[in-house]
This record gives C-alpha cells, structure tokens and sequence, in this order.
C-alpha cells in the first residue's frame, strides 16, 4: 500500500495515500484496534451521516454570521452533503471504542470533510478552523447522537411499529369469535376470545408508541453551540439558534429542532439517550412476550398446544426430516435479549458523566442506534413473516376448551367454590367434559348447564 505523510500537534504519521482522513484519524485508527467494529457499522450509518449534516449545517450557519468565507462555506456544504448522502462512509474507519468524546470521529469528519473541501474550492480549507469553526467534539457528538437517534427512531421504529399494531389489530378482527382456552401459569384458565388475546399485544404496543412519542421530541433539543464545557467559548451567540434553523432545513423534518436550553446538561449526561433506551428495552420485553405466546400455541404439532401454525419458512433440524420450527419469533427474542442488554451497557456508560462531559459518548451511540435498528428489523419481520401468515387451528381449540374443567368456575356463585372445585377435579381426572360431570353432580338440568357453560359467553365476563 502506498502512503503519504501528514502532520498534526504530535508530529508526523503515515496515511494510505488514498485516504480523505488525515492525522489525527490515522493515530485513532493506529491506537483503538479494539473491535473491528466501525463507526459505519451498518447501525451506525445514520450516526455518521449526522456528522455530514452538522458540518454542513454549522458552514452554513458561520457563512449567515459572516465568519467565513463564501467560497469555503459552500465548498464545506458540497463535501459535507456527500457524506450525509452515505458517499464516503469508507472513509470512517475508527473502531466505536475510542476516545470517549467521540473526538477521532469528529476529527475524522472533519478532515474528510476538509480534504474534499480543499479541492473543491482550490483553497486550503482547515479541519480544525474552517469545518470545526465554532464547534467542540464535546458538543457535536452528542448532536450527532440525538440527530441520528431522531432520524432512526422517526424514519425505521415508528413506522415498523405501526405497521406491527395494524397487522395485529387485523388479525385479531379475522378471529374475533373464536373461543379458546385462555392460560394463567401456563395452566388451563377460563376461555377467552382469541381477538382479546391479540389485542392485548396491540394494547402493550401502543403503550409503549405513547411513551416513544413523549421521548422523540426530546431528541430535537440539540446541544450544539454548547462547544467545549458548555460555555459556548469561540461560537457566535446566534450560533445555536441558527443552527437548529439550518439542520431543520436539511433533515426537512415535519419536525423543528431547536437549542436545548441548557448545554452544560447536555454535555455532560445522557438523560434522554438513557430513557429512549428504556423504552427501547421496554418495547423489547413486549416482543419478546409477543414472540413466546406464538411460540407456545404454535408448539406441536402433535404434542403442544398447536392452536396456531406459523408459516413454514425453512427445514428446522439437520436430522429430523420434517421437522419446521418457528424461526421468526426465535430470532426477534435474540433481538430483543440484545437489546436489554445493551440498555445496560447505555445505563452504565451515562453514568460517566464526569463534571462537563460524558466519555463514554461513542458506546452510546452505537447501542442506542444498534437497539433502534434491531427492533425495526425484528417487528417487520414479526409482522410480515409471523403474525400476517398464521393459521389458526380452530379444531384443536375446540377440543380443549370441551374440556377444559375450569369452566366449572362459572357456578361458584351457584354450588359454591368447593363443589365446584370437587366437580373440576372429577372431570380433569376421568378425562370427561365438566358438563357431563356436573350434570351427575348437581341437580342443574343439563340444558341449563350447556347455556350456563357455553365458552362463547364466558369469555364475555360478567355473570
């Protein structure tokens, strides 16, 4: 490989020649071999492309303050603009795990941007002073954090998690009035109707949709024009207002970003990234709730409950010929474990909030984006690929809830709890239906008993 020489601060380094990074990249990418995981790791994009609008941004914003010149400006927009449009994500080869400012990967923008910039306006065009002007490490990468987690969150989640409520909310219409067994402790429980059952999934997910609704709009609170402690040393006193006016024209959000309005707070925590990542967790638990559910009716199918089949998508064993598993909802509860792990990691990184600045600032990022990311990739999946497709097995529910001995909770206001629960065991033990039992047992006319223990009204509550 071929190399050319660049300086910074430290001295001199090698740099591949064809690179767009220049020093202060090179050291982090020499320093931090760490992972292997990238800053353009496929859930990090967006964090990336976040910085190319900053910096675009931010040139525009010092060109209105008249703090640089035309030429530059426009020049650092162009180079900018094709790193949000994803033209050069090759170019950030920093390993997530680096500084803990997130500092190499905005030097890194910055020097890719610079290097573009210089040859677009034939002039030397500064990492440091013309694509940094009025800017720290210590308040890009948290707007960068709260850019990309915005535009993940609005873009990917909202719209998979939509989608999700719909497909179940018209599942459940298709099997309103079908009756089965409804389940406490994993025992036999009184029937309920099979739409309630989905409907309780719907319920969990919109409440969750409530909460990220509350959370997203903290997320256009930005902190930029904080720069090194939160002072706003070396920014123009507009700069914060014109910036949030300039990101909100090239996001061309429905939504309006503004200043946050207190930039010693947001620089040194990470409050709102440790509360999305809460519901995030929270969200992961209800799939993860939703996954074991199909799971468990579609367990068979001749030794489970086999209330549902999911649809076949692949050979489930290398040795059990026809053997079909329920893939989708296996790998949307890793997904989900995944995620509750990282809101670990996130809670345990905001908690390195030293005085002015969070340094764990990068590791947040990538597991609040990677969080984001792995829920919109698993609800699409839950939805296309599980819930849309499955069949019910209504024979097989019906045989259950024929007998089925709880039903017999239906008289405890009639014969009382005791002898019901002596008619309930009867049942359970001769393997007949409660019907038939306590029709021996009681003086109630087995017509009244049929009306009295008819599943269908059951499972509308009431007496």
């Amino acid at each position: 490989m071929k190399y050319r020489i660049e300086k910074d601060s430290l001295g001199e380094i090698k740099v591949p020649a064809k690179a767009l990074w220049g020093a202060q990249t090179q050291r982090a990418v020499n320093n931090f071999p760490i992972s292997g995981i990238k800053m353009d790791f496929p859930f990090t994009k967006s964090f990336i492309s976040s910085l190319g609008l900053i910096k675009d941004a931010a040139a525009k914003t010092n060109l209105r303050l008249k703090l640089i010149s035309s030429k530059k400006a426009k020049a650092i927009s162009k180079a900018a603009k094709e790193v949000w449009q994803e033209k050069h994500h090759h170019e950030f080869p920093i390993d997530v795990f680096q500084t803990g400012s997130g500092t190499s990967s905005n030097m890194n923008a910055n020097e890719v941007i610079g290097n573009l910039a210089t040859k677009y306006a034939k002039v030397m065009v500064s990492p440091n002073d013309d694509v940094n002007m009025s800017q720290s490490s210590n308040d890009v990468i948290p707007t960068a954090i709260k850019i990309s987690a915005h535009m993940d969150l609005t873009k990917k989640l909202m719209p998979a998690l939509n989608e999700l409520i719909k497909t179940i909310e018209k599942k459940a219409d298709s099997v309103k009035g079908i009756i089965k067994t409804g389940r406490t402790h994993l025992m036999d429980a009184m029937p309920i109707d099979f739409s309630e059952e989905l409907r309780a999934w719907s319920g969990q997910l919109n409440s969750s949709k409530e909460m990220l609704n509350i959370l997203e709009k903290k997320f256009l609170e930005l902190p930029q024009g904080g720069t090194a402690v939160g002072s706003g040393i070396n920014a123009h006193k507009q700069f914060s207002k014109y910036f949030a006016q300039e990101i909100t024209k090239l996001t061309g959000n429905k939504c309006k970003y503004i200043p946050s309005k207190n930039f010693y707070h947001e620089l040194s925590a990470q409050d709102c990234s440790v509360q999305l990542s809460g519901e995030l967790k929270n969200l992961a638990v209800i799939l993860t709730k939703i996954s074991n559910d199909l799971r468990w009716m579609n367990s068979g199918p001749l030794a489970g409950l086999s209330e549902i089949e999911l649809k076949a998508l692949q050979p489930g064993s290398s040795i059990m010929p026809g053997k079909v598993n329920p893939v989708i909802p296996e790998a949307v509860a890793m997904a989900s474990a995944d995620v509750i792990g990282n809101d670990v990691s996130i809670t345990v990184a905001a908690q390195s909030g030293n005085f002015q600045l969070n340094v764990m600032l990068p590791v947040i990022a990538y597991n609040l984006l990677k969080s984001i990311n792995l829920l919109s990739g698993s609800m699409e999946a839950l939805s296309k690929k599980a819930i849309k497709t499955f069949k019910v097995n209504k024979k097989n529910l019906d045989v259950s809830l024929s007998r089925n001995p709880i039903l017999v909770t239906a008289l405890n206001p009639i014969i009382g709890y005791e002898k019901a629960s002596e008619i309930a065991k009867k049942a359970y033990k001769e393997n007949r239906s409660i019907v038939e039992v306590a029709s021996e047992e009681t003086n109630i006319p087995k017509s009244k008993l049929k009306k009295l223990l008819d599943p269908s009204k059951l499972a509308k509550g009431g007496k």
